[in-house]
């Protein structure tokens, strides 16, 4: 079972930048699937970016595309989301998920992934 870790939230304001970061220990997944959610108090937890099981292409919620960029260092075992121009819309608790299994068509579907972080929060203010 692998273990994942997210780190890099904090309170910024809006047009600010963050950097998130997922480190994960156990395994290497550097051909998993891996992708962002996050959730917002009293909302549904809902998908931000990811990678596709081992073709290493990147794929954006509407939202944040143009905004934010999925990056991954397969020798550091971790994966970055880099946020810019965030908006208070973007408040949240960030969680990064891992799977071996998930297909590219249910990538966004937060049931497919079995390995979770604990989350770091991103609070925007205006």
């Amino acid at each position: 079972q692998v273990q994942l870790r997210e780190s890099g939230g904090g309170l910024v304001q809006a047009g600010d930048s963050l950097r998130l970061s997922c480190t994960a220990s156990g395994r290497s997944i550097s051909r998993d699937a891996v992708a962002w959610f996050r959730q917002a108090p009293g909302k549904e937890r809902e998908y931000v970016a990811g990678f596709g099981r081992g073709n290493g292409r990147s794929y954006y919620a509407d939202s944040v595309k143009g905004r934010f960029d999925i990056s991954k260092d397969n020798a550091a075992n971790t994966v970055y989301l880099q946020m810019n121009t965030l908006k208070p819309e973007d408040t949240a608790l960030y969680f990064c998920a891992a799977s071996q299994s998930v297909i590219l068509s249910n990538l966004r579907n937060a049931g497919g992934y079995s390995s979770w972080g604990q989350g770091t929060q991103v609070t925007v203010s205006l």
